[in-house]
């Protein structure tokens, strides 16, 4: 089951893919809070990569017009939205308890233009998923989303709004299935959670397992009722290397595809599982990494790429941008471009950094048996039925459609993209 765009255009026996990019200058504005892991600005530090190597030409590049705090109510909570968008440093003594109620605070710390945040970040995810619907993109890119860990009425994290739900929900308008991919090193939980019980949805998660954030993620944890075996969980241990990745990546995405036969695909790609990272404690290479993105974009599918985590500032910039030039087919050189972030980039200024030494704890046999026990829970799913059901009331019907996101483009190219400053009208850049 492979969907091809009517709209491709084939070069030399392959397909070019049209790439969409969704991207808000402001992002880069929003400050955490100090020592805070999770800096925003890593999504300005990429975006500059992207526009110095060039790659923007190769894309339909939009600002995002934002959504409103109804459409952040598709999956959250009333109080929740309500919430997050009263809430900001001058009054927080006054919803002591809705802090405590709603998990904000400490991982998730009130900062000013909390809720500005969230809608920026989500409603890149969500229009890009219209775009997708509309088709106008065959893949889409939005590195400000991600944030999967965002519970109906809670934060968790690092995350406030469930990006990757939004953008699912809006995708089930058009497509039966719809699969949802997690190579952050933390387990996906907060969209695993929300499409438990669903046929239409399958989550697949590859995460580091055991007195690791949130501890969920186990393999036996396959989903309930009409999702039975549609959550996919690959439980792994510290040091996960390149060959070993891809030697449970590949086989397992490749079942997935043959018996789930989605008609798009969410592309998690958290960079908190490269070497180095300051939250985790994998060994894989940008371009191990990048395999993946590589692999599910070999399918041809409708797919819609997302950030996620990634801790330390100067790798993240690199992957993201380099993941953007292998959807992109275009090959990058080695030696970074001038930016303006140059200084984090040294001292070799290069794209691709040596991996760390640490012992891989994942044996070959506990790979092996993972797989194989994976792929014979896999053998089981049967083509999903015709209602979405997830067990929660904000997720048990298709909402109305968001068409209308994005308005007709106007422009293209490095000159639009210098507008960023402009009035948020959804014009193309």
């Amino acid at each position: 089951f492979i969907m091809f765009s009517p709209n491709s255009v084939t070069e030399g026996g392959t397909v070019k893919r049209r790439v969409s990019y969704f991207y808000d200058n402001d992002i880069g504005n929003f400050h955490y809070g100090s020592g805070h892991p999770m800096k925003p600005h890593r999504v300005r530090m990429t975006h500059n990569l992207i526009v110095n190597y060039g790659l923007f030409r190769k894309m339909d590049c939009f600002r995002p017009k934002l959504v409103s705090a109804s459409q952040l109510t598709r999956f959250h909570s009333d109080d929740y939205i309500n919430f997050l968008r009263l809430i900001s440093p001058d009054n927080m003594g006054d919803y002591a308890r809705q802090l405590q109620r709603f998990n904000v605070g400490e991982d998730c710390p009130v900062f000013d233009g909390l809720f500005d945040f969230c809608q920026i970040y989500a409603s890149g995810s969500i229009g890009g998923a219209v775009r997708l619907n509309e088709g106008k993109a065959d893949i889409v890119i939005n590195w400000a989303g991600g944030l999967h860990h965002a519970k109906k009425s809670e934060a968790s994290g690092f995350c406030y709004v469930n990006d990757c739900v939004l953008a699912i929900l809006e995708l089930l308008k058009v497509h039966q299935r719809v699969l949802y991919i997690d190579i952050d090193i933390h387990h996906g939980d907060g969209v695993e959670e929300a499409f438990y019980a669903s046929d239409r949805v399958m989550t697949c998660s590859l995460h580091k397992f055991g007195e690791y954030f949130p501890g969920t993620g186990d393999v036996k944890d396959r989903g309930v009722g009409p999702g039975l075996n549609h959550a996919v969980n690959v439980p792994l241990q510290d040091g996960m290397d390149d060959d070993s990745y891809r030697a449970v990546f590949r086989p397992v995405i490749a079942k997935i595809m043959e018996r789930f036969q989605p008609g798009a695909v969410v592309l998690q790609c958290g960079a908190d599982s490269l070497s180095g990272d300051r939250l985790g404690c994998f060994k894989l290479s940008i371009k191990g990494h990048a395999d993946c993105v590589s692999f599910v974009r070999s399918f041809q599918l409708p797919t819609l790429v997302l950030g996620g985590g990634g801790y330390t500032l100067r790798n993240v910039p690199r992957c993201w941008a380099f993941e953007t030039a292998v959807l992109l087919d275009t090959p990058l050189k080695d030696s970074l471009p001038f930016n303006d972030y140059l200084d984090y980039f040294g001292p070799d200024h290069r794209l691709h950094l040596p991996v760390s030494n640490m012992e891989n704890q994942n044996s070959r046999r506990y790979l092996e048996d993972l797989t194989a026990r994976v792929l014979a829970m896999l053998q089981a799913v049967q083509p999903a039925g015709q209602q979405i059901f997830t067990g929660q009331d904000a997720t048990s019907q298709i909402p109305p459609s968001l068409s209308g996101l994005v308005s007709e483009p106007s422009g293209t190219g490095k000159a639009a993209l210098d507008s960023e400053e402009g009035e948020r009208e959804g014009e193309r850049e």
